[in-house]
């Protein structure tokens, strides 16, 4: 018998994989589903607008007045959501912002934002050592950033105490933005059904391509209830601040893509390891 690994369309053929991602759902399951997959849609978050707007059309009219002498980028996703709201409720403003944009030494956790800034015909001129906001600070450190006023846009809703504090204590002025938050795609009960699903074998890997979505299934069942669940599948994670999440919560992934941090090459990982004869 070959010890072969199936072909990349077959290579999921008759395995079930569960996915959590919600904007770009049916763009991740049809990688899988190209594989030979059945995909079980479960979107544990959506990313919703600030609730209000105002603070953020605040920060983006000192922004494009000057206010900053850096930008440091967390996500894709901020960027997007900063000129979405921009468009919406100041347009004529659009201008200043993307000259403001260009200024400013634009500093980038991971390949996300860097490629919204391609879109918009700009590049990053730090990028962190690695895609996490201890990356981030490693690669500041080496810089000073005394006298500097540095935009900051944060991660969803968290506060980002360990990034304002490090630019704080390097005698920067830090100015943070929240253009975005999280909030649940599904209600408890379905989440709990995935949980079921994963306990009984029906499932045989689970995905998660944010650290909202892995705090989102631990806020719906006790943390024991969870992580026995998840050590019944394979977890793959789309990059290492989720790998990190699931590490602390005691579920280490299975499987990550090593450099780029995108759908396409998790559904690759997750096909190289399901993908391999079974015992």
């Amino acid at each position: 018998m070959s010890d072969a690994l199936p072909q990349p369309e077959a290579a999921l053929r008759g395995r079930t994989v569960a996915v959590a991602e919600s904007r770009e759902l049916e763009v991740f399951a049809s990688l899988l589903e190209r594989r030979g997959a059945r995909v079980l849609r479960y979107p544990l978050v959506t990313i919703l607008d600030a609730p209000d707007p105002a603070p953020v059309l605040d920060w983006l009219r000192r922004f494009a007045a000057g206010s900053c002498d850096d930008l440091i980028l967390l996500t894709g996703e901020g960027l997007r959501r900063l000129r979405g709201c921009l468009l919406r409720h100041a347009p004529a403003l659009e201008p200043a912002f993307l000259g403001a944009l260009g200024a400013v030494r634009r500093i980038t956790r991971g390949p996300k934002p860097a490629r919204v800034l391609r879109e918009l015909g700009l590049q990053s001129d730090l990028e962190a050592e690695t895609p996490t906001t201890a990356g981030v600070i490693a690669t500041l450190a080496r810089h000073d950033l005394g006298g500097r006023r540095v935009g900051v846009q944060l991660y969803g809703s968290e506060p980002g105490h360990e990034l304002l504090h490090f630019l704080e204590s390097a005698g920067a002025r830090p100015l943070p933005v929240a253009p975005y938050v999280y909030a649940d795609a599904i209600d408890d009960a379905r989440v709990r059904e995935l949980l079921q699903r994963m306990r009984s074998g029906e499932v045989d890997a689970i995905a998660f391509t944010s650290k909202a979505q892995v705090e989102r299934l631990f806020r719906a069942a006790p943390a024991a209830a969870v992580t026995a669940a998840l050590r019944m599948v394979e977890v793959a994670a789309v990059g290492p601040v989720v790998a990190a999440t699931l590490e602390r919560l005691g579920v280490p992934a299975a499987a990550m893509p090593q450099r780029s941090w995108f759908m396409k090459p998790l559904a690759a990982e997750l096909a190289a390891l399901l993908g391999r004869p079974q015992e």
